[in-house]
């Protein structure tokens, strides 16, 4: 393969700026562009359900590099302009603003939008969060806000009812699971988040949908249930999920189904690559297909992706790993829990608050190991998860 004579990197979030790193520090120093929506430097997300909601930092600390680091990098930066289409044949990418920007190697990196259901939008006091901006407007009200009400029960929205809560707020999370994170940590962990946000007197409705809002002078006043009651709120937070940002690839001639679908090393076609949240892709040891949505993968996927468009041709593997700090906890996932897997404290007491936990399937084999403020002890169990996780080599033909 020969090494392309230019790259554009479409979406100046951890991932891209991620490819842009890795090419330069693998000697690239042919021509690289990097095209954002936002017109900001890029910065990290974690923080914005945590640090900067919680006024810990100011935004600037998100900036994920300096301006005399991005200078260094001799990259094009151009920012504040949205991709509109992808001719993937040709690798020209089309911009809202009629601009076209072509190379060799185009690397998809645009991330998620936050779901936006109608039933909970166009309302003042209905916020969801995904961008920094989000996140500024959000801190802004949940300043003022008594009642703030949570709806979602994932990672995000588990993550802003923890941070509303230590702000001094009357949180309400809802959601339709039995318990806060379950898909994401079984029923055994779930049951022990659930226990740890009510002690800090957030209030739970597992198992409850919101239907619509209730309004007053154009401002939320509450949520609405499935079931009909009406929960009191100031303010309410929206963190239903996310879709991978797909939209502008309609038309483009790649495949598109829950996300941009690569195949092991992470080519969507011919000189097209994706990584990131908005990436599926081929896992060659588990045989599936997979989409991950965490920090982590961001910066491994793009490195993979970097070495891939220099000719290395090796499948991404990965573990998969996230990690989320609520009320004091930290909590650090190795491998991907399922929900027939097992749990098993190793290490530790769930009674004292620190433990580590390994996930097993029916016939016994570790899938997944949790840490609960316990970080070292859990990153020390990771190795048991390599073969479930690690590609079979190929036999040479005799």
């Amino acid at each position: 393969m020969n090494t392309p004579s230019d790259v554009l990197v479409v979406g100046a979030g951890a991932a891209g700026l991620a490819v842009v790193e890795s090419l330069r520090r693998k000697g690239y120093r042919e021509r690289i562009t990097l095209l954002g929506e936002e017109t900001g430097a890029p910065y990290d997300r974690p923080p914005l359900s945590k640090q900067v909601l919680a006024g810990t930092w100011e935004a600037e600390r998100t900036q994920l590099r300096t301006r005399e680091v991005l200078d260094a990098l001799d990259a094009e930066f151009v920012l504040g302009e949205r991709a509109s289409s992808l001719d993937a044949a040709t690798r020209t990418v089309r911009t809202a603003d009629g601009a076209e920007l072509g190379a060799e190697a185009v690397v998809l990196a645009t991330g998620l939008h936050a779901r936006r259901l109608p039933e909970l939008s166009g309302v003042a006091g209905v916020h969801v969060l995904r961008t920094l901006g989000d996140a500024v407007r959000l801190r802004g009200e949940l300043l003022e806000a008594r009642r703030v009400v949570v709806v979602g029960d994932g990672v995000l929205g588990s993550e802003i009812a923890a941070t509303a809560r230590l702000m001094g707020a009357d949180v309400t999370l809802t959601g339709p699971q039995a318990a806060p994170m379950r898909a994401q940590l079984g029923h055994d962990i779930a049951a022990l988040l659930a226990a740890l946000h009510t002690a800090h007197g957030v209030r739970l409705r597992p198992d409850t949908l919101v239907a619509t809002l209730e309004t007053a002078g154009g401002r939320v006043t509450g949520v609405r249930t499935a079931e009909g009651e009406t929960i009191p709120a100031d303010l309410v937070v929206a963190a239903v999920g996310s879709t991978p940002a797909t939209d502008w690839l309609a038309g483009s001639g790649l495949a598109l189904e829950d996300g941009v679908v690569c195949d092991s090393r992470c080519r969507a076609a011919d000189g097209v690559y994706a990584t990131g949240d908005v990436a599926r892709f081929h896992h060659e040891a588990l045989g599936r297909s997979l989409r991950l949505e965490n920090r982590t993968n961001a910066t491994e996927q793009a490195m993979a992706v970097a070495a891939n468009i220099l000719g290395a041709d090796r499948p991404y593997s990965p573990v998969p790993y996230f990690w989320t700090d609520q009320l004091g906890v930290k909590i650090q996932v190795y491998g991907l829990p399922t929900p027939t897997a097992t749990t098993h404290v190793v290490e530790g007491d769930t009674e004292q608050g620190r433990f580590v936990a390994r996930y097993l399937d029916g016939e016994g084999r570790p899938v997944a190991v949790l840490g609960w403020n316990m970080p070292k002890q859990a990153r020390l169990h990771r190795p048991y998860l390599l073969d479930r996780y690690t590609p079979r080599p190929v036999a040479a033909p005799r």
